[in-house]
Order: C-alpha cells, then sequence, then structure tokens
C-alpha cells in the first residue's frame, strides 16, 4: 500500500512539470505572437489552454483522491495540498499567456503595443520566459537557488511596470483611449503571469523547508 502511495505522489509531482512545461510553450509562443502580431501562433495558444486546463483538473481530483482514501500526514499532506495550490498558479499561468493573445488577436493586423514601449514589454516577455523555464526547472529539482533567482526575475517586472504606468501618465503621452487600455491590460497580464511565478515557488520552498517565505519574497 505504501508503494502505490509513493506512487501516486510521484504521478502528481510528474503531473506538475507536464504543467508546467506547457506553460512554457504558452508564454514563449503567445509573447512572440505579441510582439509580431502573428494571429496564427496567438490562436494556437487560445486553442492549447484547453490542454492545461484539462491536466490541472485531472491532477487535482488524482490529489483529492489520495486526500480521501490515504490519508497523508506531516510532508506527504504538505506535498498534495500544495500541489492543488500550485496547480491552480500555473493554470492561471497559461490563463494569462492566453489573454495575451486575445489581445494580439483583437488588434491583428496591428500591435498592440505604441513602438515607445515595443522594448519595455519586450524585456517583460524575457523575465517571464525565465520565470516559466525556471518553475519547470525548480518543481523537477526541488533546487531553492532557483526560487531566489524566479524572485529576483520578478523584480525586474515590477520595475518594468511602473515605467510602463509612468509612460502613461506622462504629459506626452498621446495614445487613445483604446491604446491606453490595451497597454494597462497586457503590462497587469505580464505582471501577474511573474506574481503567479513566484508563488509557485513560495510553496515549493515551504514543502523543502517546512517555512513560509515572507511577503517580500512574493513581492520581490
Amino acid at each position: 500500500m505504501r508503494k502505490v502511495f509513493q506512487a501516486e505522489l510521484h504521478q502528481i509531482g510528474e503531473g506538475l512539470i507536464e504543467i508546467s512545461s506547457l506553460v512554457i510553450d504558452a508564454i514563449e509562443k503567445s509573447t512572440t505572437a505579441f510582439a509580431a502580431a502573428d494571429l496564427q501562433a496567438a490562436q494556437e495558444v487560445i486553442a492549447a489552454d484547453a490542454r492545461i486546463d484539462f491536466l490541472q483538473n485531472d491532477l487535482d481530483e488524482r490529489a483529492i483522491d489520495v486526500l480521501a482514501l490515504q490519508g497523508p500526514v506531516a510532508s506527504d499532506l504538505r506535498m498534495i495540498v500544495g500541489s492543488l495550490r500550485m496547480s491552480a498558479s500555473l493554470e492561471r499561468m497559461g490563463d494569462l499567456a492566453r489573454h495575451i493573445s486575445q489581445l494580439t488577436r483583437l488588434r491583428y493586423p496591428n500591435n498592440v503595443i505604441p513602438a515607445p514601449l515595443v522594448e519595455t514589454f519586450a524585456e517583460m516577455a524575457r523575465q517571464d520566459i525565465i520565470i516559466a523555464r525556471k518553475v519547470s526547472e525548480l518543481l523537477d529539482s526541488r533546487d531553492l537557488e532557483l526560487a531566489s533567482e524566479i524572485a529576483a526575475a520578478k523584480t525586474e517586472i515590477n520595475k518594468l511596470h511602473k515605467t510602463v504606468f509612468s509612460a502613461m501618465g506622462a504629459p506626452d503621452w498621446a495614445e487613445t483611449p483604446a491604446t491606453t487600455v490595451d497597454v494597462t491590460l497586457a503590462s497587469r497580464y505580464f505582471e501577474r503571469f511573474g506574481d503567479h511565478g513566484v508563488s509557485v515557488a513560495r510553496k515549493v520552498s515551504y514543502l523543502v523547508t517546512g517555512e513560509w517565505q515572507p511577503e517580500e519574497f512574493l513581492a520581490g
């Protein structure tokens, strides 16, 4: 019975890694589509999000079954409850990649972002991709140095997010209301993607150490 239980825990862990790999693909493809106004790539991200949703639901059902049937305690209980929360964060990261692609589709054939902010969003995209890749690696390795690197990338996103709002509040901002809304939404999507990555990192840190990182870790 114990071997079966450990096999179930392993499958849950592997399920998280599988979802995280799909999140990497989603954010890489969505940000590429966003930068290039690539409608086909955006449509692919939107369609592929259903797979992430399915895997999250499947993982959550298996985790709940283990809770109900095995009665885990101590570190095993932390693992299962943490997995439920991490799967929700990963699913939300997939949703945010989808939202970015939906903005791309909405404004096609035009770009969403005006020229003065293109480089800012390109760097936000780069940092989000770093976070997605390191989250997947962290789930596999439990190397907490990666958690610190995820938090550092989120700090950079926070700075970029602030510069976007500073640009929109500047006297020389002359974009249309529609563009202003698009930029606001896009910046928020990029920023929140990083937040959920840090949330996963904090939960892995808790699983490894048994202690919660302070809120400053999440804030970057």
